[in-house]
């Protein structure tokens, strides 16, 4: 069992659906494992006025709701209440200094009576608006001081702070929210969260790679035809077109998520298995993308916009009645794209991504096809088609790993198919894996930076998307439209089958198919 920080977490945003939802059952999870010091205490703040008790009952709604292992064997009791009784509510509103002296005399207390030891942690579950005033009266109010190696109260105590993405909507303004942040927190003590970073397939994208000798030597140009992500929703954006409206699959998806995926499969070795090692490596993956000329976007990236139709039988209204959506919106709720790594390793290598709402399934995944062997020998024997081999690496909605292989069909004649080896996280060690909230607050309490974004490598993944932002601007071009429950429009099949490639994956029933060229 790991030493576990003492430690006083605050949650501002404690009131919204985030909170309820992940933030609070991850931390009953962690509870569970014994993954929180006894020496622990959670302040909930938020500007919704609300008294401790009322608090710990959304707490214990939420966890009964939402927690894992709650859902599946019911609420431990005796854990729920050790949890409870270290949880507390403030109101105050995110730029009012008087509301941050009471947060202050009150973390102070629990530095007596919960023996936090000066240790903070403050998870900022707000809207991107709140994260000046949040930050500027954390520095002003002396909650937080901001030093190279953590913020140091008394000796040996620390300070850190949690952000959720968006991490800007552009270039320009993640330059100026890194700046922001950095004058109340050193780097060293800032953790930008994508809870993909936490899935337990995508930890072990590194593992997968660089422990197995079997993938390493391959895992270049000379034996990867290409790199295909998708990672689709079935759901509309009816629940949040007010915030998606202003955002799109671009940077809603792929400057995070997808990008975060597409770093892990093409990085090269870190020197050591620590935060920036690992960091480093990723932000030489987005430095060498080649960079798109804004005037040819258009060549390399479609993005769509789901119409009206029906949806198993269901109608389903167009994107632009949505509740919040501006008339005429030109908003892409659905973009894909062919990006090349300019390196060594993947050099003439296309990454193909794929994004959207209103697909056929929800599925998130990664492909890596590798190229056919140099002498088809079989192909001419076979009454079915020899297919190039798939390693598909599932992140959701299960996660693990197959490997698709050629093999004979049991018979007189000479029939290849298509075969599945598979690892899967629930079969096999037999329990699901944690939410990935779980890990990573877990993470940010132990100080382990290695699964949160460096602002540089948030800077860099803007670099290129800000191209790709400028071509749609220049362009006339409005989004493809396409029908609600298929895989987008038209020409985001164009992109890849004038490659003469094809997406793999899912039929437009949700069903495995093998798509492959031949």
């Amino acid at each position: 069992m790991p030493t576990v920080s003492p430690c006083a977490m605050v949650i501002f945003g404690a009131s919204g659906d985030l909170a309820k939802l992940k933030l609070i059952p991850a931390m009953y999870e962690l509870a569970i494992e014994g993954l929180l010091s006894e020496n622990f205490a959670l302040v909930g703040y938020a500007r919704t006025e609300m008294s401790d008790d009322a608090f710990r009952k959304i707490c214990s709604e939420s966890i009964a709701k939402s927690a894992r292992t709650a859902k599946k064997m019911g609420v431990d009791e005796q854990k729920l209440a050790w949890l409870l009784d270290r949880i507390f509510y403030q109101t105050g509103n995110y730029d009012n200094s008087a509301d941050f002296d009471k947060l202050k005399e009150r973390l102070a207390a629990f530095d007596v009576s919960h023996k936090t030891e000066g240790n903070r942690l403050f998870y900022l579950s707000t809207p991107p608006s709140a994260f000046e005033p949040i930050s500027t009266c954390l520095g002003e109010q002396g909650l937080v001081e901001r030093v190279q190696s953590g913020a140091v109260r008394h000796e040996g105590a620390w300070q850190r702070v949690i952000i959720e993405k968006p991490f800007g909507h552009d270039l320009k303004s993640a330059l100026e929210l890194n700046q922001l942040l950095t004058q109340s927190f050193h780097e060293t003590q800032i953790y930008r969260i994508d809870h993909y970073l936490g899935k337990e397939t995508v930890q072990n994208l590194m593992v997968m790679r660089f422990a197995n000798s079997i993938f390493e030597p391959i895992w270049n140009y000379k034996y990867i035809d290409s790199v295909q992500i998708t990672v689709a929703e079935a759901v509309s954006a009816d629940d949040r077109a007010g915030y998606y409206d202003k955002s799109g699959a671009l940077r809603d998806m792929v400057q995070n998520h997808i990008f975060q995926l597409m770093a892990l499969v093409a990085m090269e070795p870190p020197a050591a298995l620590d935060a920036r090692s690992i960091r480093d490596e990723k932000v030489k993956v987005y430095k060498s993308v080649r960079q798109l000329r804004s005037s040819r976007v258009d060549e390399f990236v479609v993005r769509g916009q789901y119409d009206a139709g029906e949806v198993k039988g269901k109608p389903t209204p167009g994107y632009l009645k949505a509740k919040g959506v501006e008339p005429g919106s030109t908003t892409e709720t659905f973009v894909a794209l062919k990006l090349y790594i300019d390196s060594w390793r993947w050099s003439g290598t296309p990454f193909y991504i794929r994004t959207g709402k209103c697909m056929p399934a929800k599925v998130s995944e990664v492909i890596v096809r590798f190229r056919s062997p140099p002498q088809t020998l079989f192909q001419k024997q076979c009454d079915s088609p020899v297919y190039p081999n798939d390693l598909v690496i599932k992140v959701a909605p299960e996660e693990g790993i197959s490997m698709h292989l050629n093999g004979k069909v049991p018979g007189g004649t000479m029939n290849i198919k298509s075969v599945e080896m598979n690892f899967n996280y629930a079969t096999t060690f037999g329990k699901e894996a944690p939410e990935a909230y779980e890990r990573l607050i877990f993470d940010a309490i132990s100080g382990d930076q290695t699964l949160f974004i460096r602002g540089d490598e948030a800077e860099a993944a803007w670099e290129v998307i800000d191209v790709i932002l400028e071509g749609w601007k220049q362009s006339t071009r409005k989004p493809e439209l396409y029908a609600p429950g298929t895989w987008g429009p038209k020409k985001a099949m164009d992109l890849i089958e004038r490659d003469g490639r094809r997406w793999a994956g899912l039929g437009s029933d949700g069903e495995p198919i093998i798509a492959c060229s031949i």
